[in-house]
């Protein structure tokens, strides 16, 4: 007599899952993973990583460099729009992401693993796409909150994992782009908007696997499920967006706590780290501080009440950052670079500067500028913001505003200014 066995029933039971619902994901996916592919992009241009090696956190990226372009100073608030756009697009959709991901989790155990030449590339663009996209998305999320968990720098980690990410999404929709629009069309989506739980059913089988063989009853509708997705994304929105907005809606930056700001008063706005932070040591930037400038006609080195003592000048500028914040329009006072360039000999035609900071260690206390940068007549070495000395937290002495530039690239603490060099120890 023989004694049937009954197989172990498949966890992935959930009524919901079937093309139809993994096409809706995949679409909403398919329109905002190109945006952040853009503006990120566009964020790592901002950097001048082709102007010198200082500026180049991805020194190896060889033909991925090929689109970088002069980083414009008009309008100056490019980069706190596209980084603002990218930073919080990219929260928002992590809600998307995880629903597509457990709309095809099933798909990711299927056995045996591999079956075919065919079937093994498939699985491993399936790799590729799943793993990519929670690797950026992570590493994103962690770099918003300075939590650099992850070996190595974030920069080029987050710069190859962007491409190899979109390489898998490009290669995923070539496939797969007809079988969504059949997906799509299978069912009205203003009807299943009206279907309650208890009139949801399942989708019928087909090949792609995704419709469980003995489904549960339903614990809720396609709808809800949808509106879960969407009011997690809403949620995200309002406690991320403000940090890039301002205004009112800053105070609702609650994923934004490195953004706050420092004080009350002129200087009571954003900053990431204070000078206690990196190690600027109080005579770095006391009474013995002289700002050093170099150029083709020569050096100079200015005590700051000489600084003060030259023509100042007013720009109305934000500081926008690579974490997706950024503060509104602050009213700097200070030098023009244009005019110091012009101290050491050069004309309108003012070049490139390297700029040099009293922090000794750590990223960016140095950085190059281009000369479209130098030129701009609201591109300052501020010794004042809002009407008041800068704080020791925002750059004292002197700092750099420069309009469009990343947060990063604004140096504070300046100690030394050479034309005509983009490297450390550079002759002008």
């Amino acid at each position: 007599m023989k004694v049937s066995r009954r197989l172990p029933e498949s966890p992935w039971r959930s009524p919901l899952r079937g093309p139809w619902l993994t096409s809706v994901f995949g679409v909403v996916l398919l329109v905002g993973i190109p945006v952040l592919f853009v503006t990120g992009l566009l964020s790592y241009a901002a950097y001048n990583p082709d102007l010198a090696m200082i500026n180049d956190k991805t020194p190896d990226k060889g033909l991925l460099g090929f689109y970088l372009f002069s980083w414009p100073t008009h309008p100056y608030w490019l980069y706190r729009v596209t980084q603002g756009v990218h930073v919080t697009l990219g929260i928002v959709l992590v809600p998307v992401l995880l629903a597509k991901l457990w709309s095809v989790v099933p798909k990711l155990f299927v056995l045996p693993p591999v079956r075919s030449l065919g079937h093994a590339l498939d699985r491993l663009s399936l790799l590729l796409l799943v793993g990519g996209g929670l690797f950026e998305f992570v590493t994103g999320v962690l770099n918003v909150q300075l939590d650099y968990l992850f070996p190595g720098s974030f920069y080029p980690l987050h710069f190859y994992g962007a491409w190899v990410f979109t390489g898998a999404v490009l290669a995923h929709v070539v496939i797969r782009f007809p079988r969504t629009v059949r997906a799509l069309r299978s069912r009205d989506f203003r009807a299943e908007l009206r279907t309650n739980t208890a009139h949801t059913r399942p989708e019928p089988r087909d090949a792609t696997g995704l419709v469980a063989a003995n489904p549960a009853a339903p614990t809720t509708s396609r709808r809800g499920a949808l509106g879960m997705v969407g009011l997690g994304s809403l949620a995200l929105f309002v406690v991320t967006a403000g940090q890039s907005i301002g205004g009112p809606l800053r105070r609702t930056a609650l994923l934004a706590p490195h953004g706050s700001p420092v004080g009350d008063g002129p200087n009571g706005f954003q900053v990431n780290k204070g000078y206690r932070a990196v190690n600027i040591h109080p005579n770095d930037v006391g009474q013995d501080w002289r700002l050093v400038v170099k150029g083709r006609g020569g050096r100079v080195a200015l005590s700051l009440d000489e600084v003060r003592g030259l023509a100042q000048h007013r720009s109305a500028l934000p500081i926008a950052c690579v974490e997706g914040w950024s503060t509104g329009n602050q009213h700097w006072e200070g030098v023009r670079l244009i005019d110091l360039a012009r101290m050491v000999g050069h004309g309108d035609d003012a070049p490139d500067v390297f700029v040099e900071s009293a922090q000794l260690t750590g990223s960016f206390r140095a950085v190059a500028l281009r000369g479209n940068q130098v030129r701009d007549p609201r591109s300052l070495l501020a010794l004042k913001v809002n009407g008041a000395e800068l704080s020791h937290d925002h750059g004292y002495p002197a700092r750099i505003i420069v309009p469009g530039a990343p947060g990063v690239m604004n140096t504070k603490w300046v100690r030394q200014l050479t034309f005509g060099a983009t490297t450390f120890g550079a002759q002008a």
